[in-house]
């Protein structure tokens, strides 16, 4: 009998670690400034973002702000994060800036421009590696948005108007 009670409690401890371990993207760093706290991930950490399969839609730009078209379209997004949030809705903001612009520079931005969306910072030097596991037509310039909603997905390499930015995303909720 105990030996079962050990193979129960084993069984149980192992399923709790395993869930635990895909409920949780375990950032490689965490850059804090000014109450702003950005998880940094490689590619492996940032993929279950890419893959959700739920009735979420959800909308993955990758921007910089070093990138003019990128910071200009960077409102609508917000803008639109703002209108369906209460939806089944989920608009995550890639920066791919340098980690040494993180605290000088991303963070500052975020403040000055009132961003609202979730932000995480890719930090995965080796680009060539997972450009095109993010869509194989990518060919790594930005700004770059990934619209999917379980397992019907979009890839724009493209600057949006506000209007053609919400004209997709209502493509997908219909």
């Amino acid at each position: 009998m105990p030996t079962i009670k050990y193979c129960v409690v084993f069984i149980v401890i192992h399923f709790f670690i395993t869930v635990e371990g895909f409920s949780q993207n375990k950032p490689l760093k965490v850059y804090e400034k000014n109450g702003i706290a950005l998880n940094s991930y490689n590619f492996e950490g940032l993929q279950s973002f890419l893959n959700q399969k739920n009735d979420t839609l959800y909308v993955i730009n990758f921007w910089a702000t070093w990138c003019v078209p990128c910071v200009k379209e960077l409102p609508y997004f917000e803008k639109l994060n703002q209108k369906y949030k209460n939806e089944k809705f989920k608009m995550i903001l890639v920066s791919l800036d340098f980690p040494k612009m993180i605290e000088s520079r991303v963070i500052p931005f975020i403040i000055n421009k009132n961003l609202q969306a979730e932000i995480v910072v890719l930090n995965d030097p080796d680009a060539n590696s997972w450009i095109e596991k993010v869509a194989k037509e990518w060919t790594g310039a930005i700004p770059a948005t990934v619209i999917y909603r379980n397992d019907k997905r979009k890839f724009y390499e493209q600057s949006f108007t506000e209007e053609e930015l919400e004209t997709q995303i209502i493509s997908f909720m219909n």
